[in-house]
């Protein structure tokens, strides 16, 4: 039986083909060229894509990308699963589209990324949670030009000891500060400033993961002067602690 949850890197390798269940493909680092039906977009943190059954689709990364998918079993296991919920998870999987995740979205994204997804129960509760949650979501048109993520992101990795402001990343995308941040809001469902938080907390979890740095010298690494400080905000985004991070991660080794 094939994998509910899975987690994937993308590379340059460019992959192109369709199949016979919906799938979604969720962000967690790096950014993933996409195209669905002929009409393109880009999955990078705190978005995802709709892949409706049968949909001819492509994807690639040039510099690699991360990602969580979920792949819908079938449409007797929405119904059985989603109960009241299966009309509107029908609906979304039906259409083709790049979606935004808030906040608790794209942590409960972050949670099963962290989890063993190759433990079934873990992987079928999570996906039944995941996909309750996203039937509010309304997907954006996919196409057109979109804010230059890459550079984007670019700058807020090159600067993220140091402060960071929305002109700074308006003067790259070429647009005003209020349009930046109604462009953010309509295509992420998060303000430049929470996007700029968000990426800095992420490359925290990855040295924390990764590396041995202490905990104050990764805060100061990601923008962060007091350690306190950047315990809350791990705690905010994550629902845990730096330290517990980093103790999960030696536990897997």
């Amino acid at each position: 039986m094939r994998p509910i949850l899975t987690l994937r890197q993308y590379t340059h390798d460019l992959i192109v083909h369709s199949h016979d269940h919906a799938q979604l493909v969720f962000g967690l680092s790096g950014a993933l060229d996409f195209e669905v039906d002929g009409r393109g977009s880009q999955v990078v943190q705190q978005s995802f894509v709709v892949v409706p059954s049968g949909f001819h689709h492509a994807c690639g990364s040039a510099k690699g990308s991360r990602c969580l998918v979920l792949d819908i079993p079938d449409d007797e296991w929405v119904t059985k699963s989603l109960g009241d919920h299966a009309d509107a998870s029908r609906r979304l999987l039906d259409n083709p589209g790049r979606l935004p995740l808030d906040a608790g979205q794209s942590q409960l994204v972050s949670w099963l990324a962290g989890s063993p997804v190759s433990d079934p129960l873990i992987a079928q509760q999570g996906a039944v949670l995941l996909l309750a949650s996203l039937n509010n979501a309304k997907a954006d048109v996919m196409g057109g030009r979109r804010l230059p993520y890459a550079a984007l992101n670019a700058h807020i990795d090159q600067h993220a000891a140091y402060p960071l402001q929305v002109a700074d990343l308006a003067r790259i995308a070429g647009l005003s500060n209020a349009r930046l941040h109604a462009r953010f809001v309509a295509e992420c469902g998060q303000t430049p400033m929470d996007y700029i938080r968000s990426r800095r907390l992420h490359m925290a979890v990855s040295l924390l993961r990764d590396s041995a740095l202490p905990v104050g010298e990764i805060a100061s690494r990601v923008g962060y002067s007091s350690q306190s400080a950047f315990s809350a905000a791990v705690l905010r985004e994550f629902g845990v602690s730096p330290g517990k991070l980093r103790r999960e991660a030696g536990d897997k080794v």
